[in-house]
């Protein structure tokens, strides 16, 4: 991450805040995908994250943490859309998510990868997602996600453990 950019952004300049929110639009396409299922909601969490970057940026304590700190602001936003529709469930059609899934997956490349995943746990969803799609490190999921790092790295090992097992034919444990 550039900390000159995200300096001038905690400075006020507004240009260089959308400038930021640009350059990390894909990752936090992908986590909000990770953890949401319409396109509705993946925008509104967006949008929700979009402002509270621009009204929260000059409290941002340290440049070289940016990134870490947007994509908790976004998980944080989601988790609240997410709890919201537990509290008022709406049926989803079957065809309509399916098509949905076939529509983003042309808009991002490797897009599979959140379909192969969708069936694990959330937390598990989401260090897959922030390891291997936003190139976070275990350590740097950590932080986000408040575990420790062995947390991270026995959760991540248990994943890919499930998806092997699926893939293979087997079954969840």
């Amino acid at each position: 991450m550039d900390t000159e950019k995200v300096e001038k952004a905690r400075n006020g300049n507004v240009d260089e805040i959308g400038n930021l929110l640009m350059e990390n639009m894909k990752s936090m396409y992908r986590v909000a995908f990770s953890i949401l299922k319409t396109e509705e909601e993946i925008s509104d969490a967006i949008s929700n994250t979009t402002v509270i970057v621009f009204e929260k940026m000059h409290t941002l304590k340290n440049a070289e943490f940016f990134k870490t700190w947007l994509i908790r602001i976004l998980i944080n936003e989601c988790n609240d859309i997410h709890r919201k529709r537990k509290k008022n469930p709406i049926s989803y059609d079957e065809n309509e998510c399916e098509n949905y899934i076939k529509s983003e997956e042309e808009t991002f490349e490797n897009m599979g990868f959140d379909v192969l995943i969708r069936d694990l746990k959330e937390d598990e969803k989401m260090i897959l997602t922030l390891y291997y799609c936003s190139g976070y490190s275990t350590k740097d999921i950590g932080k986000i996600l408040k575990m420790k790092e062995s947390t991270v790295r026995s959760k991540m090992f248990r994943a890919k453990e499930k998806l092997k097992n699926q893939y293979e034919g087997g079954y969840y444990e």
